[in-house]
């Protein structure tokens, strides 16, 4: 009797953990990201879409206030977002000026192991350079379709991505599944880098602006300022030059600082934000409005001691 209740026993752990890593398997989170706002029927209808694959799908908003068109902004929002989420997460990305044409329809598994539904025209360029990319696959839009959807050429958001994530996210398909296999190269937006410079600054890029507060975040990671011995504890005056298209907008001495409150109301100070990246910002101010600062891949900034 005893064998038998171990026997059982047995039976039910092997059970249990085979449950166990198929509701693993099926319950990846869908966050999707997009510039449609959320006046519309838009949003509404990609989640329509995605929980009709799986009614017990877990399907979150990263944000859909991306700027209208404005593809390096939705790159910049996904690598800023994936390493938060768990390992397996399938992110839905929509910014698609090119909707309709013949620009690819992609999922790229990164170097994480997070997946990423896209339209390939350079929202992967930020991706590429934080997480990596492992493996793409084109959408084989032949099966990863919404049934009945075949005439609907500019609404790929809803058909092809929203469909395609949710049913990568509760393992109706695998990863090999979404179509055929794709050279592991991508369309890229070009960038400045960040960078040390031989006459002792760093040079970079005006990533994002922040919203409401108009903080600018950059590409320069603390470690270069920290390598050119400065230090917030010291709050040493910065020399910050930011240029568009190569036309500088905006030079002045501003201190680095631990945070906001380290300078008078209205001031500007250089800090290290919560990614350990070197940002901008006017105490109780917006910055970006304040000395007409925007951000994208043709935005660059230049720090010197």
């Amino acid at each position: 009797m005893f064998r038998t209740l171990g026997q059982l026993a047995a039976c039910a752990i092997i059970i249990a953990l085979t449950t166990s890593a198929v509701a693993d398997e099926s319950q990846r989170a869908l966050v999707l990201s997009s510039d449609f706002g959320t006046t519309e029927r838009f949003v509404a209808s990609m989640k329509g879409v995605a929980l009709s694959v799986d009614p017990n799908l877990q399907v979150h908003d990263l944000t859909h206030h991306i700027e209208p068109f404005n593809v390096w902004q939705a790159s910049y929002m996904l690598a800023g977002t994936i390493d938060y989420w768990p390992e397996g997460t399938v992110f839905v990305s929509v910014v698609d000026p090119g909707v309709g044409t013949d620009r690819k329809s992609v999922v790229a598994k990164t170097g994480t192991g997070h997946y990423v539904v896209t339209p390939d025209n350079g929202s992967l360029t930020l991706v590429a350079d934080n997480q990596g990319i492992r493996e793409i696959r084109q959408i084989d839009e032949t099966v990863n379709r919404r049934p009945g959807s075949e005439n609907s050429h500019t609404f790929h958001g809803r058909d092809v991505y929203a469909y395609t994530g949710a049913r990568l996210a509760a393992a109706v398909i695998r990863f090999e599944e979404v179509g055929p296999l794709l050279e592991p190269k991508i369309e890229r937006l070009p960038y400045q880098q960040a960078k040390k410079l031989d006459d002792g600054g760093v040079v970079g890029s005006v990533t994002h602006i922040e919203t409401p507060f108009g903080n600018v975040v950059t590409n320069i990671p603390k470690s270069l300022v920290d390598a050119l011995g400065l230090s917030p504890q010291d709050n040493p005056a910065v020399l910050v030059e930011i240029s568009h298209a190569d036309r500088q907008v905006f030079q002045q001495r501003i201190p680095y600082a631990k945070s906001f409150g380290h300078v008078d109301p209205g001031s500007p100070l250089l800090y290290s934000d919560s990614l350990q990246t070197i940002g901008l910002a006017v105490n109780s101010g917006n910055f970006a409005e304040q000395f007409k600062v925007r951000a994208g891949a043709d935005w660059t900034i230049r720090l010197t001691k």
